[in-house]
């Protein structure tokens, strides 16, 4: 089966066919840095390090290029409040970004762009669309001409003639505005005392927003592109004015759009402004960094994700017996390259695709549908846990193989650099080391149990609570000193 996916544009699922064979080419819009991220920022990160990870699973080379807006009207509000340059509350909060990107497991970008960096290219996009009459000055801003790009509308499905007015520009219509239509978007603002600006034809100023992404996708992508993915909040007027000054420019621009569903919180979409936010860092004492993907990835992309203490929990538990199991085999089977028995080693390791099962292919072909994929997982996942039940390694060993494989393209294998705590992320460091401290108490926990009863003449359980840890692979041996446990292999 081919790779489909959903085209915002077309509002069908179409089969990917990229520009250049075996390539993709990613375009994410990134954080406006004017605040640290809530869940809600790192739900569309996940949801498209899934896309590049199955990208590359399926056997393309892609390039992802995520941006950073560190210059905007919030940022500025935001630097004005504190009595601060707007470069300082632009960097911490990049820097908290990154940092959050990196807890939860997503790979960065092969290229992450400042919009401050790139003004001589918005530069060089203005001046094509004012001699091509699809821009025009006035008093200093720059406008993008709305009317002269016929197909303005068509991403979100709306006539201009029903739109609300661009609200990107400080002066409303009707009181001294220089726009020739309320609808026309601002491309570059003048300048205003005690902010930063650039010099340009047509005076000094900043970039408008929607201006800054398209001159950043394509510098790096090219003008022809194959994804460009966002929230569903950025439908309109965000990617619409992008696809017009682009397009109106004579570039061709992303052939396919992506869309993630946004995180809401009792109904209504999770944003600072709402005061609703749930900040990366609070939830992260809650639940540790995997689980928190598990909850972010579980739901089908394009749909919306109710956020709930319940709903977390529930996902916590489950990747915890996804976890359970891949420790507990990777015990009784042996730890690559500690176990002498014939490809032990080679199974254990981090499985390539070919291992990948047909269901679990055929769910993420289909426009991602990681919820069918993850019963795939959980159908592996029971299908492991019966084959240790009754000792049968080979079927042990290959359930692992084929778990893992599925988890390494949804970025949730417990055994992988990032989560086990050998890699370089200090986010999740020793992640892996905590578990195993974790199981470590539980038994000693089940041992003191096993003693009480014993004290108390209660035989029967006693000998149950031994029984219990043999099942679960834990040998338990008494010696003079107390009771030592090791795990079978």
């Amino acid at each position: 089966m081919t790779l489909h996916l959903h085209d915002t544009a077309t509002r069908t699922v179409r089969e990917f066919t990229p520009i250049a064979p075996g390539e993709a080419s990613v375009y994410l819009c990134g954080a406006t840095v004017q605040a640290p991220p809530h869940i809600g920022h790192l739900r569309s990160a996940v949801c498209f390090d899934v896309l590049i990870r199955w990208l590359e699973a399926s056997g393309y080379r892609a390039t992802f290029c995520r941006n950073v807006t560190d210059i905007e009207d919030k940022i500025l509000a935001v630097a004005r409040a504190e009595g601060v340059a707007p470069w300082i509350v632009a960097e911490r909060n990049q820097r908290a970004f990154t940092w959050a990107y990196d807890a939860v497991g997503c790979r960065p970008p092969d290229i992450e762009p400042r919009a401050t960096g790139h003004v001589p290219e918005m530069i060089v996009l203005i001046r094509r669309l004012v001699e091509g009459g699809h821009a025009y000055a006035a008093a200093g801003d720059v406008y993008f001409d709305v009317r002269s790009y016929a197909d303005y509308g068509a991403l979100s499905g709306q006539r201009l003639d029903q739109m609300r007015p661009a609200e990107d520009a400080d002066d409303a219509p009707g009181e001294g505005t220089a726009k020739r239509d309320p609808h026309d978007f601002t491309l570059w603002k003048a300048a205003k005392p005690g902010e930063p600006f650039w010099e340009t034809p047509w005076g000094p100023g900043r970039p408008g927003w929607h201006l800054e992404c398209s001159a950043m996708s394509t510098k790096y992508l090219g003008p022809s592109f194959d994804i460009h993915c966002g929230g569903m909040d950025l439908i309109f007027p965000h990617h619409e004015n992008e696809i017009a000054q682009s397009r109106a420019a004579g570039d061709g621009f992303a052939r396919y759009w992506m869309h993630n569903g946004l995180l809401g919180l009792a109904g209504e979409k999770m944003s600072k402004s709402l005061g609703n936010s749930l900040l990366v860092t609070d939830i992260l004492s809650r639940v540790r960094p995997a689980e928190l993907r598990y909850y972010l990835a579980q739901a089908h992309y394009r749909s919306m994700l109710e956020f709930s203490e319940d709903a977390l929990d529930e996902a916590a538990a489950a990747y915890q017996r996804i976890e359970r199991f891949v420790v507990r085999a990777t015990e009784v089977l042996g730890r690559p390259g500690l176990d002498d028995a014939p490809g032990a080693a080679g199974d254990l390791q981090a499985a390539t695709g070919d291992e990948l099962p047909a269901a679990f292919r055929s769910a993420m072909d289909e426009d991602l549908a990681v919820p069918s994929a993850l019963a795939a997982v959980h159908a592996c996942l029971r299908d492991g846990n019966q084959a240790l039940a009754t000792s049968d390694k080979a079927g042990a060993r290959a359930s692992l193989v084929r778990l893992r494989a599925m988890l390494d393209v949804l970025g949730l294998d417990p055994l992988s650099p990032h989560w086990s705590g050998s890699g370089a992320s200090g986010a999740v460091a020793g992640s892996g080391e905590r578990l195993r401290h974790v199981v470590g108490a539980l038994i000693r926990l089940s041992l003191e149990q096993r003693d009480a009863a014993r004290a108390r003449r209660d035989y029967a359980t006693a000998d149950a609570i031994r029984d219990g840890l043999e099942e679960i692979g834990v040998v338990v041996e008494d010696t003079p000193q107390g009771p030592r446990w090791e795990l079978k292999r």
